[in-house]
């Protein structure tokens, strides 16, 4: 009987992984003839790195809002189909909130047809407040409990700062990666494939199927984001797919998996973090331009060299930090 309920949520996972690989390929290319025909594009930032700015410009900017409506969709399915809606909403309420947040910068952007939509502080502080709600609700269900790792968790006055200091900055952290086509894409899906092997992500039906419709949606987005890009996922994008990644580890009984899954992006946060310290702190610059990604292209790196090297750099560092974790922290490793 075990065996025959495993086998179901396996099915029901697959079922929803292929839909949303579909869904995502067929919807983001209608939304981007709806944008196109309505001119949703991104004015590009005047201290930007200046290669293909008119075809950059040109770009539809929003295709992010798509992840959204396809959380929603997933959703309602797990409402109807299954018995777990409850730990559904939990789930998709982090990527959705925090795509919401994202949303709202892209809007401003577009209406003022600048490059700047919310300032930083109200950004940061619509992240924040969107998280700590988040986060209240997640503790209040599992009893201000926050599992590191297996073996290992956090002393509850600790909890809920370190989830949405931890929350706020993936959601940042993929934002300022996502500078490049596919690099933040395809960035996102190698780290699903390292949580993949971490989490025990087959004990929970939800997670199991949000996992792989993560996976379908990702590489259906690829499908138009993949140089030269069609679309751009945007700040709804970007911050819906950090807010997944957060809500994965989180949720998933692992919150430390977030350090091996983030190894890019935490590089990336990182390099822009340093830069401006740098700069307020000495007038100086310690990379010809941040985020890191930029910098490569300022040495004469094609786009496509930089995004390429840059994925198997995340795949190698992920792999070798989620190695350690399960050799080496207290506690039986997740296993798959």
């Amino acid at each position: 009987m075990e065996k025959a309920g495993e086998f179901l949520k396996m099915l029901y996972a697959l079922l929803a992984g292929s839909l949303s690989l579909v869904l995502e390929v067929s919807l983001q290319h209608f939304w981007i003839g709806t944008q196109s025909r309505f001119r949703v594009t991104q004015a590009q930032k005047s201290y930007g790195v200046g290669i293909d700015t008119e075809i950059k410009a040109a770009t539809p900017a929003m295709g992010g809002l798509v992840f959204i409506g396809m959380a929603l969709l997933f959703f309602s399915a797990d409402c109807l189909l299954t018995d777990r809606g409850g730990e559904s909403a939990l789930f998709w309420a982090l990527p959705a909130a925090c795509g919401g947040v994202g949303f709202l910068d892209d809007w401003l952007k577009f209406r003022r047809g600048s490059s700047e939509g919310l300032a930083s502080l109200q950004k940061l502080a619509a992240q924040f407040l969107a998280v700590s709600l988040w986060t209240v609700w997640f503790f209040w269900r599992n009893e201000f409990s926050l599992c590191l790792w297996p073996g290992f968790s956090c002393p509850p006055p600790a909890a809920v700062p370190l989830t949405v200091l931890a929350v706020v900055g993936m959601v940042n952290a993929v934002n300022v990666t996502d500078g490049l086509d596919g690099l933040a894409g395809g960035a996102f899906m190698i780290s699903l494939g390292v949580l993949g092997y971490i989490l025990p992500l087959s004990r929970s039906g939800p997670l199991l199927s949000a996992f792989a419709v993560l996976f379908g949606m990702t590489g259906g987005f690829l499908f138009h984001n993949v140089r030269p890009a069609r679309t751009f996922m945007g700040d709804a994008g970007s911050h819906f797919l950090g807010g997944a990644l957060a809500a994965l580890c989180v949720q998933g009984g692992a919150a430390a998996a977030l350090l091996p899954a983030g190894f890019l992006f935490g590089i990336e946060l990182l390099s822009s973090a340093v830069q401006i310290a740098a700069i307020r702190g000495f007038g100086r610059k310690v990379f010809r331009m941040a985020p890191l990604h930029h910098h490569f292209q300022r040495l004469g790196w094609d786009e496509t060299a930089v995004t390429s090297r840059f994925l198997i750099f995340h795949a190698l560092g992920a792999a070798f930090l989620a190695a350690l974790f399960a050799e080496f922290l207290p506690g039986p490793p997740p296993g798959p």
